[in-house]
């Protein structure tokens, strides 16, 4: 009878770890940590904190970004399942180069400054489609497709590009609102039959 090297998921590995190697060129988060770092402009968030003196330093708004875009990516749109991502998943962990952003900052960030994010997550995602990186077939953001760029009606115009970035500006605003409603129920950590449908689809 045959035999075989004997194995344990449940086993534990402490493995030195350096976050830059998780994030590989080419990859959708690789595109999102470039853009982020170097293609935005995050002054609009200056002006949001008051800390320059007195209180406890904030999160860099680029980590957050990362991550919740990233999130959204993997259709997980929960500020709770954001956070725990962010302790138990290796690429949100380099992500967020391991701050461990609480919930509670991750939902705060989204109600408070949706109206700013909303556009820089559509910048994001416009890079990366051009790019060819959201999905080899589509990216589904809260059930809305968005085709490839092989597709004809995604290459071409400037009209068809305008047409492009309203249809992924529709889709983040969902996204954001989605992200808004469920905590504001603070649902727990179970994934649901739909959210399970979204990340098979992703």
């Amino acid at each position: 009878m045959a035999r075989y090297k004997h194995y344990d998921y449940n086993q534990t590995k402490m493995i030195p770890l350096r976050f830059s190697d998780q994030i590989q060129p080419g990859t959708f988060e690789y595109t999102l940590n470039h853009v982020v770092d170097n293609d935005l402009d995050l002054s609009v968030f200056e002006s949001r904190y008051r800390n320059d003196y007195n209180g406890a330093p904030a999160y860099d708004p680029a980590i957050l970004l990362k991550v919740v875009l990233f999130a959204y990516s993997r259709g997980i749109s929960s500020s709770r399942k954001i956070a725990q991502a962010c302790r138990e998943n290796v690429l949100f962990m380099a992500l967020s180069a391991d701050s461990q952003p609480h919930h509670s900052t991750l939902a705060d960030f989204i109600a408070r400054m949706d109206e700013v994010i909303a556009p820089l997550f559509t910048h994001v995602l416009m890079v990366c489609d051009s790019l060819n990186l959201i999905g080899r077939e589509m990216f589904a953001i809260d059930g809305c497709k968005m085709p490839s760029n092989a597709a004809k009606e995604w290459s071409g115009t400037h009209a068809e590009l305008n047409r492009k970035k309203a249809k992924i500006d529709r889709a983040v605003g969902r996204m954001l609102k989605a992200h808004q409603a469920g905590d504001q129920q603070d649902q727990p950590l179970e994934v649901t039959a739909r959210e399970r449908a979204q990340i098979v689809k992703l």
